[in-house]
């Protein structure tokens, strides 16, 4: 044979095997059923949990409104207004290795009540904070009805 190639016609007894196979597509068929099923549901959640996060301070509002800043760091939480800051540092306590986020959430509820034109928070994370804490206190802020939220460093 030229080329090396095995066409099933030589050796043996001089019987040919039939080169066509039948491919029973049915299974293929299901499988591509089912994995397009699953990739159109993940997207569909990861538009769901999409979140509207600005970097660096771009979506803070009027310039009319005192910024409002969260400053986290491993030890504490820091809100301020103006850079005046607003009551005492809240410890970061993590209770069952979760952020405990109650007396944010007061705060931050006192905040809007004072002023409900104020939409925009920046959080400035320090760079020891764990992801987890950073993501809690986003969702803790966006809870407050804070839909603008920017992180900065």
């Amino acid at each position: 044979m030229a080329g090396g190639m095995d066409l099933g016609g030589g050796g043996g007894r001089g019987s040919k095997r039939p080169l066509d196979t039948a491919i029973n597509l049915v299974p293929f068929i299901d499988l591509m059923a089912v994995t397009i099923v699953f990739l159109i549901m993940t997207a569909v959640w990861t538009q769901l949990g999409r979140l509207q996060v600005s970097a660096g301070g771009e979506g803070t509002g009027p310039a009319t409104e005192p910024p409002l800043v969260l400053l986290i760091t491993e030890r504490d939480l820091t809100l301020t207004v103006g850079g005046v800051p607003q009551g005492d540092p809240m410890p970061v306590v993590l209770n069952q290795g979760r952020l405990d986020v109650t007396r944010l959430v007061e705060q931050l509820g006192r905040l809007r009540a004072a002023d409900p034109a104020q939409s925009s928070i920046t959080l400035q994370a320090d760079d020891g904070v764990r992801y987890d804490v950073l993501i809690r206190v986003m969702d803790a802020c966006v809870g407050a009805r804070f839909t603008a939220v920017s992180v900065s460093t």
